[in-house]
């Protein structure tokens, strides 16, 4: 149910003692936003925001998130907002007092490849998705490692099919994506939760605060991507996705892309969650149109799975051209020539030692010294003669012959 804007304002006075309002502005609300914004101003000249929940869980989320508003404010280089105050109403609605940030929403379709501004918008993502989860711990906010995660994704496509609004091939794509195990293996993160463009506020060029923290936690940073990566034009994704990667202080993971795909597709099936939960035949029926069009413009599509590993794609040989034959005719004999070089013996050079050393040797003893060398094995080891060849001098004999017969003799 809407409010009018002096009905929030006088909500305001309620969250937040001794306010008061003097000018209140309110937004347009579209069918499926999941709050009610109106912009007051006090007597001091402050701006404020006053956002209401139209669910109890919408409500529930802005609540929990003050927790995590307080821890952010001091780790990441942009302004967040701070919750002055709660009210809930007679009828459940929950309703928070803002302090109103500077700069102007972003619109993800205006975003320009190449620009600062998506550079600037990659740098964002990544101080979040930097940030220690255990912020997010202590604030109380749900937090998934990559399992978990992919259990509660699966949890809600089956909630989904039991609908019966979403065509058999879109169940079919998501379950084989969701059960790829590849796609899976990554570090959740600290995540802002699909991040539209009205929560980005922009001045000079570059992104000076964020808004909307209420679906924030621990799981899959695909999910900050996924809004953009449908409504800004892909040269722009592109250049906020590496101006992110270049931001991280860790590696993203190689699938991080075609989750951003998958996540943005099942943002769908949210939007008709929603439309269910509310009993909404018309919206329901929209949504399960958008749907429909979507299984056609996806048929036959397996870009969410990544390519079997060892497996290419081999040329379609039918379509290129055939190769011209050769003529022998064509091909022009060359006679063959001889350089005529003469023999060129590189001689290995001898040092001054060996020189000399063949100098004073007699000729014979040179002649014998190549001989063995001549003679040697190939590993260049000249093995001795056994000392019975020796030669023996006469006189060495004789004495050894003498040495001999003493000892007879003895």
């Amino acid at each position: 149910m809407l409010r009018s804007p002096l009905t929030l304002a006088a909500l305001a006075t309620a969250a937040v003692p001794h306010f008061r309002p003097v000018t209140v502005q309110g937004t347009s609300t579209a069918q499926d936003d999941r709050f009610q914004v109106a912009y007051l101003t006090t007597a001091d000249g402050a701006e404020w925001v006053v956002r209401a929940g139209r669910s109890t869980a919408a409500g529930a989320q802005m609540e929990q998130s003050d927790g995590l508003l307080r821890l952010l404010a001091t780790r990441v280089p942009f302004a967040v907002p701070r919750i002055e105050g709660v009210a809930t109403s007679d009828d459940g609605t929950v309703v928070s007092v803002q302090t109103r940030l500077p700069g102007n929403p972003l619109v993800w379709r205006e975003l320009q490849p190449g620009s600062a501004m998506a550079r600037s918008v990659g740098q964002a993502l990544a101080a979040v998705h930097d940030t220690d989860p255990r912020a997010v711990e202590e604030a109380g906010l749900p937090t998934y490692d990559a399992d978990a995660y992919r259990a509660r994704r699966l949890a809600t496509l089956d909630r989904a099919a039991a609908t019966g609004h979403v065509p058999s091939g879109l169940l079919s794509r998501w379950e084989r994506a969701l059960e790829e195990i590849a796609l899976w293996k990554f570090a959740t993160c600290t995540v802002h939760g699909p991040l539209e463009g009205s929560h980005v506020l922009v001045d000079g060029g570059k992104v000076v605060a964020m808004t909307g923290w209420e679906q924030a936690g621990v799981s899959d940073p695909a999910a900050d991507f996924a809004v953009l990566s449908v409504l800004a034009e892909p040269a722009a994704f592109d250049t906020v996705l590496e101006a992110y990667a270049g931001a991280r202080h860790d590696s993203i993971d190689p699938h991080l892309e075609r989750r951003v795909h998958l996540a943005a597709e099942l943002q769908r099936v949210n939007a008709l969650m929603d439309a269910v939960t509310s009993n909404d035949s018309d919206l329901i029926a929209r949504r399960t149109a958008a749907l429909s069009r979507l299984d056609e413009a996806m048929r036959d599509d397996d870009s969410l799975l990544p390519p079997a590993p060892g497996r290419r794609k081999l040329p379609d040989l039918a379509a290129q051209e055939p190769i011209p034959e050769v003529d022998p005719a064509d091909i022009e004999v060359l006679e063959f020539q001889d350089a005529g070089s003469e023999d060129e013996t590189v001689e290995i050079p001898v040092s001054p030692r060996e020189r000399a050393a063949a100098e004073d040797a007699p000729a014979d003893q040179t002649a014998t010294e190549k001989t063995a060398t001549d003679a040697a094995p190939a590993d260049d080891v000249v093995e001795e003669p056994e000392p019975s060849s020796y030669p023996i001098d006469e006189d060495q004999e004789a004495t050894e012959k003498a040495t001999t017969d003493d000892a007879d003799r003895g």
